[in-house]
């Protein structure tokens, strides 16, 4: 987007919720769509349509999805949310007459063409053997599922973010997934960053948007507003260095929050960290909350946890630490990736882990992506979409097709061929095959898989997934943070709780340099916590939340807040903020409570039961059955689904 003026980057007509309307120039508050739209949770409005309806009147839901390949799938678009609502509400007949036979049939058949999914049709194209065929279903306009980007053009830069999945680890050189990421062509996985330019002294960034590395630089600020008094808000800069003096907390919040900090243990003995997933520490972990281990360790109180900690602590699983198993801190740490002592560190491409996604796709379908399959080649070219989806391939992804029914054709024990229905341009489609893969998540599959058994379902019942607002927020330069000898902040009220300005990793497609007057994309993550209930229910009412509100009145607190944080440094909203993308994700995070890791009372774990054993001829894959959302545990998931299926359903 050139030029000075910021166009509206939505339109249409206003929501009204709680029967007043709301304009550019209405608050809204938590209160107003917490009492009228639990959408997820089907609850029945008093009168008239639902919000979410009324915002499709002429799409304020979506908004602005940027530019290039990933403009139209930003996030759960409005279309991806209807359709899945639509599984949801049992409004789709899959044995209609209308439904229109495709006379396909496959040796496999790939629901969800996000990481796990694109991971599931690699491992059985290259272990099943060439001639097997498979068809991955995918319901957004292009694959990747939460590993995508946002584009920009920012006077004629192109700026590149993430919408979800965002970091990766390098692994120890002969591991598996080492190996499994050299052979989709990231060769060199440790990568090169953009370089300072510039006369001005050069300040640390970030390479991922959860290092926080100005911190313990002294060039990071905390921000208190109204919620502490503070009209207009105030800033701590530097705040380690100053002992947290100047903050307006206690004396005992400010030890408690301090030695959190600096990460203080306050147990006589130095805290064990888990060392193998099932072990004595690992499950007393997941036998408590991860509020109650850090007021264990740490020797914190519930409302410093609460105020401060909340929801960055347990962001990883989507909710705050008092929803969430202990051990789901520790989860991640169980892959084992190289340590920082021998070279290990966390890497980010610009737009996330959406290149291992174009990676993955351009090794399952090498003309799905022009040029050399490395890097640079899927970074630098863009998609050749006809190829996905050609006859003439062993493996094809189909887009924009949400799966709607899978089942077997006669009983699961004995059957051969699963029969899968799909809605696609409003139209209901019938494919067969041999066998499935559930790649797409807890939250549709137990929707979607006809006859899934009593244990089955039981397990899945116990599967809780929260949303997340991924917001990305392009500004002309970033020369107001510098100003104020910040790279990176964090606030306690409003909308997310941090950003960083981030260098970036070189693909060939970025400028090599970075000064603050860069123009950056600056991400907000929003997490939706509701300490007091449970875990199913913080996840319901933070999807009413974030379903309820239109991109219009997103956009407007976005640019207050910055406003309110900024302006005392020559920030101007209307001038500074080139672009602003919303990236709603409805079921973003597994979110495992005490017991979903290692089971309670006696009774298996919900996941192990999932991945135990195909149900007949469907397994069941993506990352929520390890309970950790990272990408590589989609990719070990999809390999033991296909395993199975290979071993026990498709045996010769």
């Amino acid at each position: 987007m050139k030029g000075n003026r910021i166009p509206s980057f939505s339109g249409g007509k206003f929501p009204v919720v709680g029967g007043r309307t709301i304009g550019m120039d209405s608050r809204i508050t938590r209160r107003d769509f917490l009492g009228s739209t639990l959408l997820a949770s089907g609850s029945a409005l008093l009168a008239g349509l639902s919000p979410l309806e009324l915002l499709a009147e002429n799409d304020d839901f979506t908004g602005y999805g940027g530019t290039g390949e990933y403009r139209t799938s930003n996030g759960n678009t409005l279309e991806v949310v209807q359709a899945g609502h639509g599984i949801r509400d049992g409004s789709y007949d899959p044995m209609s007459k209308d439904v229109v036979d495709t006379n396909e049939t496959y040796d496999c058949v790939i629901v969800g063409g996000g990481i796990s999914g694109l991971a599931a049709a690699l491992f059985f194209q290259r272990d099943g053997g060439p001639q097997m065929r498979s068809l991955v279903l995918e319901n957004h306009p292009i694959f990747g599922g939460e590993a995508k980007q946002n584009e920009f053009l920012v006077d004629g830069k192109r700026l590149i973010a993430h919408q979800g999945s965002a970091i990766y680890q390098i692994q120890y050189p002969h591991s598996f997934l080492a190996s499994f990421y050299d052979s989709i062509g990231l060769k060199k996985p440790n990568l090169t960053y953009q370089r300072w330019t510039g006369r001005e002294p050069e300040m640390p960034l970030c390479r991922t948007p959860y290092e926080a590395v100005g911190l313990q630089h002294g060039q990071y600020g905390f921000w208190f507003g109204g919620q502490f008094g503070k009209k207009p808000g105030m800033w701590l800069i530097d705040p380690l260095e100053k002992n947290l003096q100047g903050a307006p907390v206690s004396d005992q919040t400010r030890g408690e929050w301090l030695r959190w900090l600096k990460g203080e243990s306050s147990l006589g003995a130095k805290f064990e960290h888990p060392k193998v997933e099932g072990d004595a520490v690992s499950r007393y972990l997941d036998s408590i909350t991860l509020e109650r281990h850090y007021m264990e360790r740490f020797g914190l109180s519930r409302e410093t946890i609460r105020t401060f900690l909340s929801p960055v602590e347990g962001g990883g699983s989507g909710l705050g630490p008092d929803a969430l198993s202990a051990y789901s801190d520790y989860a991640f740490e169980m892959l084992h990736p190289l340590t920082e002592e021998q070279g290990g560190s966390d890497q980010m491409f610009p737009g996330g882990n959406s290149t291992i996604a174009r990676l993955m796709v351009k090794s399952l379908i090498p003309t799905s992506i022009p040029g050399p399959g490395s890097v640079e080649g899927v970074c630098g070219n863009k998609v050749n979409f006809p190829a996905l989806d050609n006859p003439r391939s062993r493996a094809r992804i189909r887009l924009s097709s949400t799966a709607i029914h899978v089942a077997h054709d006669g009983e699961p024990s004995k059957a051969n061929v699963v029969t899968i229905v799909y809605v696609k341009d409003g139209k209901l489609y019938r494919v067969k095959a041999r066998s499935a893969v559930m790649a797409g998540g807890c939250w549709t599959t137990k929707h979607i898989v006809a006859g899934l058994p009593e244990a089955q379902r039981t397990a899945y019942a116990q599967f809780y997934r929260s949303p997340c607002l991924m917001v990305n927020v392009a500004v002309r330069n970033w020369r107001f943070l510098y100003k104020m000898g910040i790279s990176g902040c964090r606030w306690f009220e409003g909308l997310g709780n941090y950003t960083d300005v981030r260098k970036l990793a070189l693909t060939g497609v970025e400028s090599p340099t970075i000064s603050p007057d860069s123009p950056v994309v600056l991400t907000l993550k929003v997490l939706y916590p509701d300490p007091g209930y449970s875990t199913e229910e913080q996840g319901n009412r933070g999807r009413g939340e974030l379903m309820g509100r239109s991109f219009r009145d997103y956009e407007k607190q976005i640019r207050e807040q910055f406003t309110a944080m900024f302006a005392s440094v020559g920030f101007d909203a209307r001038r500074d903020i080139a672009g602003i993308i919303l990236n709603r994700w409805g079921h973003a995070y597994l979110s495992p409570q005490p017991g979903f890791f290692f089971g309670q009372e006696g009774k298996p774990a919900p996941r192990e039961v999932l991945r135990a054993a195909p149900f007949g001829r469907i397994a069941f894959a993506n990352t929520d059955l390890a309970g950790a959302m990272d990408h590589r545990y989609s990719i070990l998931e999809a390999q033991r689904a296909v395993r199975q299926l290979l071993d026990q359903a498709l045996v010769t």
